[in-house]
C-alpha cells in the first residue's frame, strides 16, 4: 500500500485505518449502486468483425469503466495482491465473498488485495472486470470497506 501515516496516530490503529482507507473510498462509494444493479448481468459485449477477419475484443459498459478509473486513481490497488490470496487461501469467487462478509478493519489492506486483484488483472485479461461485476465481488468488496471504515469512524467524528 502506498497511503502513508501521517504520524498523529499510531501506525494500523483504528484510527488510522480509517483516515487512510476513508478519503480512497469516497472515491469509488458512488458506483456501488451501479455494481450492485449489474450483479449477475454482462457488462461487457464481445465485438468482431467478420469482414475484416478481425479478432474479437470486449466492449464495456461505460459506468465499469469509470469505475475502474476511478479505481486506478486511488492508492488502494497494490501489485502484490497475490500474497493475499495465498495468506488466507482465496482461490474462488466464493472464497472470495466468504472471506469479504466476515472481514473486519484489521483486515482493510487484504480487501483492497482483493479489489486490487480485479482492477489490475483486469487490464491484461479482458473479462475479469466483467466477472467482478457478475460475481459480485468487486460490490461487496467496496460496501464491506465502506461499511467498515463508516463503523469504526464514528468513533473520531
Amino acid at each position: 500500500m502506498s497511503i502513508e501515516n501521517d504520524n498523529n496516530v499510531n501506525e494500523n490503529s483504528v484510527e488510522d485505518i480509517v483516515s487512510r482507507y476513508r478519503p480512497e473510498l469516497s472515491k469509488l462509494v458512488p458506483y456501488l449502486n451501479w455494481l450492485k444493479d449489474n450483479a449477475s448481468n454482462d457488462v461487457a459485449q464481445s465485438y468482431s468483425n467478420s469482414e475484416l477477419k478481425s479478432m474479437p475484443f470486449p466492449v464495456y459498459d461505460s459506468n465499469l469503466l469509470a469505475f475502474v478509473k476511478a479505481a486506478q486513481n486511488t492508492n488502494l490497488l497494490d501489485r502484490n495482491y497475490v500474497y493475499v490470496y495465498s495468506r488466507n487461501r482465496l482461490n474462488t469467487a466464493k472464497d472470495e465473498l466468504s472471506f469479504i462478509q466476515n472481514a473486519q478493519i484489521s483486515n482493510m489492506d487484504d480487501l483492497a488485495g482483493i479489489l486490487s486483484k480485479y482492477i489490475l488483472s483486469g487490464m491484461t485479461k479482458g473479462t475479469v472486470w466483467a466477472e467482478g461485476v457478475r460475481n459480485g465481488v468487486l460490490y461487496n468488496v467496496v460496501r464491506k470497506m465502506d461499511e467498515l471504515v463508516k463503523f469504526w469512524g464514528q468513533e473520531s467524528v
